[in-house]
């Protein structure tokens, strides 16, 4: 048999559309930890690389944390924190926001930074605060890059979410574990087709986003 084949198979078994193992309930839950996980990690690395970025300082620092961050294996800090920490939600939220605060703040970072200095001086001579010229100005022309931060944050978070499955949570990435134990290799080619197809489909919502938070005149510019 053939990918496709299994792929067809998947789907087409309405046993994996109905109750607590079926597609939408596991969909739904995958969703939901990416969202949190973003959400937290948006939290984290926009503030500070809004701030890093307008004052100029921090940069090396951010640099430093950044690669730190991105070279912890996130299937082994996870079985780290499920040791330290127990069966629950913390265990799988801190890798995946571990993994998506990088690309969050240093984008944010280099985006701010990158914004033409003449409109910011230009503001400031007109007597506009640090707070006005970060928000008013320089934000706005920085969008662009800072979504495409976040982005890529979410599209990692949505790959890596697989693992929760490890630590018996849901998610997607319960049919690609379960059906390696199961030797069921339709329910693993299924389960790393919703993936794959859950990382297009939030391609597309930031595709969206950027149409509609970034205005026309800084479209053209880019």
């Amino acid at each position: 048999m053939n990918v496709l084949t299994f792929v067809e198979a998947f789907f087409s078994d309405s046993a994996h559309w109905h109750g607590y193992d079926g597609i939408p309930t596991r969909l739904l839950e995958h969703v939901q930890y990416t969202l949190m996980a973003l959400g937290i990690a948006a939290a984290v690395g926009l503030p500070v690389g809004l701030l890093t970025g307008h004052t100029g300082r921090g940069g090396n620092t951010l640099a430093l944390i950044a690669t730190a961050a991105r070279a912890l294996p996130s299937f082994g800090l996870m079985v780290l924190m499920f040791v330290i920490l127990g069966l629950g939600l913390a265990p799988v939220m801190i890798p995946l926001v571990v993994l998506a605060v990088p690309p969050v703040l240093v984008t944010t970072y280099e985006a701010v930074r990158s914004v033409d200095p003449a409109p910011v001086d230009a503001a400031r001579g007109m007597g506009m605060g640090e707070a006005g010229v970060l928000l008013r100005v320089e934000l706005p022309v920085a969008l662009p890059l800072i979504l495409s931060g976040l982005r890529s944050a979410a599209i990692q978070i949505v790959s890596t979410a697989t693992i929760a499955a490890y630590v018996s949570f849901g998610g997607l990435g319960r049919y690609i574990v379960d059906g390696l134990y199961q030797r069921d290799y339709e329910k693993v080619v299924g389960g790393a087709t919703l993936v794959a197809a859950l990382a297009l489909a939030t391609l597309g919502v930031f595709w969206a986003a950027g149409r509609l938070a970034v205005s026309r005149g800084v479209r053209r510019s880019g």
